[in-house]
């Protein structure tokens, strides 16, 4: 059993204040595989006050001192990669190579494109040629509060911590409590790194305890949180009283329209993007819109690529799809899929229980339904599990008009060879991200979304963005 049950608080693992142990589940056998502790309002206010203390002098630090700093924790990051892929492995589910090559690759990805962001950054730029005097300043906004996911750890850390770094930001990272491990490991690299202390402190704790403690804090200058749309509107309420300001990236039910006209892999690149991370992830193709001309050999093509895909455990080498995190969402995917069936869906693939031969473990069956209506709880609910959704549509108005029709806004899918449709529909769909005929975003593009997907940018110079604050200044003098 893995204990790691302190806090990297002002530089130092610090023990808690009061003992509060939680144990942490391996998804693949639902055993205890490690114990940490929760920290209560104690922890919470020594971390604050360290990030309070250090953040005159980091936020002075020479721009380029703070990213050879962040260039020096990549560096570490790599080298220690497999560790990192063992840990996200154990706590979350990512079968091992996934968590290799996936998990882990995105948090270097991250720093990458956030190191090439800070070093072509606009830290003190002309307001215009009409201004000559003016100046735009970027300054930090001081100590921030994140607050991450289980489902991609190193990707939303990275995300956060690497920009709030270059930024000239302190902050306290609350990772969620299914996935803790990989974040302790992150803390060891920052102090490896040689981040000075007090920039950068961990506190273990859940929502309603460390989460909700940070949210509130009136020395906490801004909180990026990464997770339900439900948390996020709770948080959003606590950041109030303080003003503070609050960046969220929250669900997704990201709709694929797939034409006529699309390429032969389309189908197929579709419900292996969904079926990734055990379909664990907020921007899945979850809602797949199909043509009605080619819906029947989509629906077939569809039921034949589910089947194929394996189920094993994390531990196990392969390209297969592990477990969810917990018995919670487990128990949460059984009854939508139940509800899909019962709303009179169409089961093509999968369905309820677990998967032949896993009679132990959050085990999933990929899952497929056809004849969806967009009025079914399953076409509307983000499900956060291997669980496609197929419906069919006539034209173009049609397909745009299902696919706007959510309260999500987070990644829209376009499969289509016509240029024209692709760029109409790429301007019509009402969401932060749009991926076509199977290309994704390149390095430092903005990832976020509109309506109840949240309402901030991560990554690249956006994700800088997000920790500053705009200083207009005039009067600046000439040049010597």
């Amino acid at each position: 059993m893995i204990e790691k049950k302190e806090f990297y608080i002002n530089g130092a693992w610090t023990a808690p204040a009061a003992a509060r142990d939680h144990e942490v589940i391996n998804p693949s056998n639902e055993e205890p595989c490690a114990v940490i502790s929760l920290g209560d309002q104690a922890d919470t206010d020594a971390a604050v006050a360290a990030a309070k203390r250090a953040f005159p002098a980091w936020a002075s630090t020479p721009v380029e001192d703070r990213i050879a700093k962040v260039e020096k924790l990549r560096d570490i990051y790599k080298r220690r990669g497999e560790e990192m892929a063992q840990a996200i492995s154990l706590e979350m589910g990512a079968p091992i190579d996934m968590a290799s090559t996936q998990q882990v690759g995105a948090g270097s990805w991250h720093m990458d494109a956030l190191i090439k962001a800070g070093r072509e950054f606009h830290w003190v730029a002309p307001l215009g040629d009409h201004a000559p005097n003016d100046r735009i300043v970027h300054e930090p906004i001081g100590v921030a509060a994140m607050i991450t996911p289980w489902n991609w750890p190193m990707n939303q850390i990275s995300l956060k911590v690497a920009a709030g770094l270059i930024a000239g930001c302190t902050m306290v990272l609350k990772p969620s409590e299914e996935s803790p491990l990989s974040a302790m490991l992150f803390a060891e690299m920052v102090d490896e790194a040689g981040i000075p202390a007090g920039v950068f402190n961990l506190v273990n704790g859940d929502g309603a305890g460390v989460g909700s403690q940070l949210t509130a804090h009136p020395d906490v200058d801004m909180v990026s949180f990464t997770g339900s749309s439900r948390a996020g509107k709770l948080i959003s309420k606590s950041a109030a009283d303080t003003l503070k300001r609050v960046s969220l990236e929250l669900g997704g039910k990201g709709a694929n329209l797939i034409f006529a006209d699309a390429d032969d892999k389309a189908v197929k690149r579709g419900v292996l993007h969904c079926m990734n991370n055990t379909g664990q992830s907020c921007n899945a193709p979850t809602r797949m819109m199909v043509e009605r001309s080619i819906y029947d050999k989509a629906v077939e093509t569809a039921a034949e690529v589910a089947q194929s895909v394996t189920v094993a455990a994390a531990d196990q080498s392969g390209n297969h799809m592990g477990p969810v995190v917990n018995k919670t969402q487990f128990d949460k995917i059984q009854d939508l899929i139940q509800t899909g069936i019962d709303e009179g869906a169409r089961l093509v693939a999968g369905g309820t229980g677990r998967p032949e031969g896993l009679n132990r473990g959050f085990f999933i069956k990929p899952t497929v339904f056809a004849d969806v209506t967009p009025d079914m709880t399953i076409a509307r609910e983000e499900i956060f599990g291997p669980v496609l959704s197929i419906m069919a549509f006539d034209n173009e108005e049609q397909a745009l008009e299902m696919a706007n029709d959510t309260v999500y806004g987070l990644t829209n899918y376009v499969q289509t060879q016509d240029p024209a449709r692709l760029k109409r529909a790429a301007l019509a769909l009402r969401s932060g991200m749009v991926e076509m005929n199977g290309k994704g975003r390149g390095l430092g593009s903005p990832f976020g979304g509109m309506k109840q997907s949240g309402n901030g940018r991560e990554g690249g110079k956006w994700g800088l963005e997000d920790f500053l604050e705009v200083k207009a200044v005039s009067g600046w003098p000439d040049e010597a």
